[in-house]
């Protein structure tokens, strides 16, 4: 819409717009695409190192059951990730070599599994070993990061994300609960000319409420 206004302002023509969601979800892959040209995607599902085929790009289970997520693609995180584990860092020659990565993905479970998630947060705080704990829907809004940021409010006591994305000159206004069913009657009514009898006949009779 903001291009189309663009266009409008620049040509005085307008045009139609369209936003197909197949085409949205078509340019989610545009990367994958690139990647697979480049011939850095060429295996099946789950066997890529962006869909959990890589070790270094997985999510493991902690010993009190929960899951953390790793990323470290690039060759100094996943030399932190190793050192963070307490892993050789001689590891870091076959971070890419695909006939190891079973090997990999066992060291790193070992590990993993060896701590809670909550030690492994205060391992890993501050790093650069691209990691992160997976949270509930119910932790999220809890997390340190999320509460000083403000990434959630609580609107009628259900928590929900906050507005997004933020305007330093416009930030937006007061988040209200939907309204309930008759909240605005009497308002849309007036506004169409009816005055409080004919209203409280129309509500009486059930037609509105």
């Amino acid at each position: 819409m903001i291009c189309a206004l663009r266009e409008a302002e620049r040509s005085g023509q307008g045009q139609v717009v369209d936003a197909a969601m197949v085409d949205g979800a078509a340019h989610l892959m545009t990367a994958i695409y690139g990647l697979r040209a480049a011939g850095l995607w060429d295996g099946g599902r789950g066997e890529n190192f962006l869909d959990s085929g890589a070790p270094y790009y997985e999510v493991y289970e902690t010993k009190d059951g929960a899951y953390v997520a790793l990323a470290a693609i690039e060759p100094q995180f996943f030399a932190e990730l190793l050192t963070r584990l307490d892993l050789p860092a001689e590891l870091a020659q076959i971070q890419n070599d695909r006939a190891q990565w079973p090997r990999l993905r066992a060291a790193i479970a070992e590990k993993i599994a060896a701590k809670t998630r909550g030690q492994w947060c205060e391992l890993m705080e501050g790093s650069e070993a691209c990691f992160a704990p997976v949270l509930g829907m119910d932790e999220a809004p809890a997390h340190p990061h999320n509460k000083l940021r403000g990434s959630f409010i609580e609107v009628a006591s259900i928590p929900q994300p906050a507005p997004a994305p933020r305007f330093s000159r416009t930030p937006a206004g007061p988040v209200s609960p939907p309204p309930g069913p008759g909240d605005h009657t009497d308002a849309l009514l007036t506004a169409q000319g009816l005055d409080a009898a004919a209203i409280g006949r129309l509500r009486a009779e059930g037609i509105v409420e």
